[in-house]
């Protein structure tokens, strides 16, 4: 498997001719999430009605899809294609409903094995972390099933992941000094390498 230098440095490749089509796709997501985090602020929203005390976390629940189509975006760079920003809502197609329990699902898993304890929940946090890429390729799979083949695939892998996210950790710094900006390039670079994590992960696991 190749060394986490080499996947950054193939991710950046990828990006090449591709910057303005990923900030795009950055812009866009981000764009929308504030839209719906505000939204609720702008009704007029009694406190005592119900509805309206449960409608962020409802608004919240409908950009499940959304993000799992933002990480499977990135796929297609690993794979030196160029996606259509469609794409990104690509979670809300005719497999919405498989989409959403499944990345519900990981984030329930992810909750659960927090609350034993913070190291466990991290660490199962890097075991599902190949589940978007998994339910893309493969549609077919159930959402258990296609959680368990992230285990699998990360069996041996976790530490190499947290690495991988710890290189980045000087371009966040960075980004946070440019007033944030910094992370429209510094998201899709990292959203790649993840993708690109995956495609070499992929071709050295047997399943």
């Amino acid at each position: 498997m190749s060394t986490n230098s080499e996947i950054r440095k193939r991710a950046r490749r990828a990006l090449e001719g591709n910057w303005m089509t990923a900030v795009v796709a950055v812009v866009i997501l981000y764009a929308i999430t504030f839209i719906v985090t505000i939204l609720p602020q702008f009704l007029n929203a009694d406190k005592d009605n119900f509805v309206m005390l449960i409608l962020p976390t409802l608004l919240g629940l409908a950009l499940i899809p959304l993000s799992w189509g933002f990480e499977v975006f990135f796929l297609s760079f690993a794979r030196n294609q160029e996606p259509a920003l469609s794409s990104i809502f690509s979670g809300y197609g005719s497999r919405v409903y498989k989409i959403w329990l499944t990345m519900f699902l990981v984030g329930l898993y992810q909750l659960l094995w927090s609350l034993l304890l913070i190291v466990p929940g991290i660490i199962k946090t890097f075991s599902y972390a190949m589940t978007p890429y998994i339910l893309k390729e493969y549609p077919e799979l159930a959402p258990v099933d296609a959680i368990h083949r992230s285990r699998v695939m990360m069996d041996g892998h976790k530490m190499k992941l947290f690495l991988l996210y710890l290189s980045f950790l000087g371009w966040g710094l960075l980004a946070l000094l440019s007033l944030g900006l910094g992370f429209l390039l510094l998201i899709p670079y990292i959203n790649t390498s993840l993708a690109t994590f995956y495609e070499d992960l992929k071709e050295d696991t047997e399943l």
